[in-house]
């Protein structure tokens, strides 16, 4: 009994201590309570008032952009039509918003098409991948820039980052091949031939799974050289 007549008295007394703390330090708790309202009042205002525009401003804008993409239009995807902007410049007015960032992607890969792989890398970099297959792709994209211009450590790297983004049967055998070919180049056959076998053992309905044999068989024999 004297035990829950003990426990009774330190609740109390952990009350008290709280009640005094609070009465000590009124004021300054008042300024964070008002404080965290305002962040949170500021959060929802830019939300609905400003990214939410901006964000149906941005769809709107890149549906031309991303009609001349499909046509492989570049130089309008890129720079726009005089009545509709490109690429470019709605990743630069609504870099915010989920749009501008898909922006980015869209850039990087043009830049890519069009030969530009520095800029395509700085770009596809900037992307905040919002699914799986666009996440590889990008990562892809910054593999092929590199290997273009010849930094094939590099190329490998990202295609291996590639591959190993999401486990698909689109993605991933498709930069595993990559991946081998990159080996390839660097002479590095024997590792070209690990990628290449399993390929075709993880992923024998993929369309890089069809001819693996035959790159199989060349870095068989070139690694036994």
């Amino acid at each position: 009994m004297s035990s829950n007549k003990n426990e009774g008295f330190e609740i109390d007394e952990s009350i008290d201590k709280v009640e005094h703390y609070v009465q000590q330090n009124k004021k300054s708790l008042t300024i964070i309570v008002v404080a965290a309202v305002g962040i949170v009042l500021a959060y929802f205002a830019y939300t609905n008032l400003i990214l939410g525009p901006q964000e149906e401003k941005a769809q709107n804008a890149m549906f031309a952009a991303e009609r001349y993409f499909s046509q492989d239009s570049l130089k309008q995807s890129t720079n726009g039509d005089g009545t509709y902007p490109g690429f470019e410049q709605i990743a630069q007015d609504y870099g915010s918003t989920k749009t501008g960032n898909l922006a980015n992607y869209y850039l990087g890969m043009t830049y890519l098409k069009k030969g530009e792989f520095e800029k395509a890398i700085e770009t596809l970099k900037k992307y905040d991948a919002e699914d799986d297959i666009t996440g590889a792709l990008a990562l892809g994209g910054i593999a092929a820039a590199n290997q273009e211009l010849n930094r094939v450590d590099e190329a490998v790297s990202f295609y291996k980052k590639a591959a190993d983004y999401d486990d698909n049967n689109f993605t991933r055998p498709l930069f595993l091949f990559k991946t081998g070919r990159a080996y390839e180049q660097q002479k590095n056959y024997s590792a070209a031939l690990e990628v290449y076998n399993q390929i075709k053992k993880d992923y024998p309905t993929s369309t890089e799974a069809r001819d693996i044999d035959k790159f199989i068989g060349r870095a068989s024999a070139l690694s036994s050289k």
